[in-house]
């Protein structure tokens, strides 16, 4: 158990001669230049809030909270506003430097009391009184930047192959037709970069949707799942495929592009199971085979690791691969299937609108209730948004 008094001492003994004022000081004062030297605006708070106990004058319109203190018999007010917190003084000309020298003091207090400071993020956690942050606006912008040029590169490669046909019809020989092997090697790194940022995309996004659709309320459940490694188990505490035919034939389809397109270069290219395909319409052999090769009378023949095997490990026969234009025609019926019937409610809050998700309101029940209906939804994230733009602008009361 934390001793609060000991670091209400500690505090108060760097701080000094500070003490607490009663009086209002709002008029009239002034920003003082000390605001750059000032610690997080929420470490202030709880500093003279919860741990030094001073009053809190409360909102005013911009004003989020203002602590009124004396400083070497002079008066400031230590606040923050919508510009930002900071240090507010009478005088322009005579309390600069003793601001100054206060912001300096409250950075060392909030340093010498850090024990506090997880004391009380400790209680907000066992409590679940969390918000988990929400980047998956972020995280499908980089993917859909990324399908795009794979799209463009895809419409190139195929007027190359209109205009190569045309000129194997004049041509002697099918050797005299040129063929851009760098265009075609370009649309595979884009395409399994593409792969990857929806992987990437998806493992976040899904943590939302098991939160606000299947009703994960618990801290210790929220962080299980983020820290669980498997992409699978994310996607089945998001979608239950127990009761979704088609979410489970996209679960099948979508594991396999996982371990053969994903997987492959994200762990240094060393592919366990994958025997990759032609580059089309050319007959070229991917040089990202197997890892190994064998010396024979023939020349060297490659080697791949079956990983789930335990005898017979290694195999010269290798598997068949997905071509990545199938794989990324398939995330986008996927993305397609998110969007309709059960997911369509959870994908607007959290893909639409970029709200973060609030533990609480699992407990509350008020995710239950915005799910039933898309206009269930919209209404409940129109009321959302609002509180949270009044917060941002500091409009109390409005």
């Amino acid at each position: 158990m934390i001793d609060l008094k000991e670091y209400k001492e500690r505090a108060l003994r760097i701080l000094a001669p500070i003490r607490e004022s009663e009086k209002d000081f709002l008029s009239g004062s002034k920003r003082s230049d000390s605001g750059k030297y000032l610690p997080k605006y929420y470490l202030i708070f709880f500093l003279f809030s919860d741990l030094l106990g001073f009053k809190n004058l409360g909102r005013f319109d911009k004003i989020a909270w203002s602590f009124p203190v004396y400083y070497k018999e002079k008066a400031f007010l230590i606040e923050y506003r919508k510009s930002g917190v900071g240090i507010f003084i009478q005088d322009e000309k005579n309390d600069q430097e003793d601001a100054l020298e206060l912001s300096k003091k409250i950075g060392n207090a909030v340093k010498c009391i850090r024990p506090f400071y997880d004391h009380i993020a400790k209680q907000a956690v066992s409590n679940s009184e969390l918000n988990v942050i929400n980047y998956n606006k972020q995280l499908y912008k980089r993917f859909h930047f990324l399908l795009r040029l794979y799209k463009d590169m895809s419409r190139k490669l195929l007027s190359i192959k209109d205009i190569s046909f045309s000129l194997s019809k004049s041509c002697e020989s099918k050797n005299d037709v040129p063929f851009d092997f760098e265009s075609y090697e370009q649309a595979n790194w884009l395409a399994l970069s593409c792969i990857e940022a929806f992987f990437s995309w998806t493992e976040h996004l899904f943590v939302h949707l098991a939160i606000i659709r299947q009703g994960l309320s618990k801290v210790e459940e929220v962080t299980k799942l983020i820290e669980n490694p498997n992409w699978q188990e994310k996607f089945k505490s998001a979608i239950q495929i127990d009761s979704s035919k088609k979410g489970k034939d996209f679960f099948d389809k979508l594991i396999i592009i996982r371990r053969e397109l994903r997987n492959y270069p994200a762990h240094g290219a060393f592919h366990k199971r994958r025997k990759l395909r032609n580059y089309p319409a050319h007959g070229a052999f991917d040089k990202y085979g197997g890892n190994f090769e064998f010396h024979s009378t023939t020349g060297a023949v490659p080697v791949w690791i079956n990983q789930e095997k335990e005898r017979n490990k290694f195999s010269i026969t290798g598997y068949l691969s997905l071509a990545e234009q199938d794989a990324i025609e398939l995330i986008e019926e996927f993305i397609k299937f998110l969007w309709t019937g059960d997911t369509k409610p959870a994908m607007y809050y959290t893909q639409e609108c970029g709200l973060p998700t609030i533990l609480p309101f699992v407990s509350e029940g008020k995710y239950a209730l915005a799910c039933k209906s898309m206009k269930s939804m919209k209404q409940f994230t129109e009321v959302i948004q609002r509180s949270f733009d009044s917060a941002k602008d500091m409009d109390w009361f409005i």
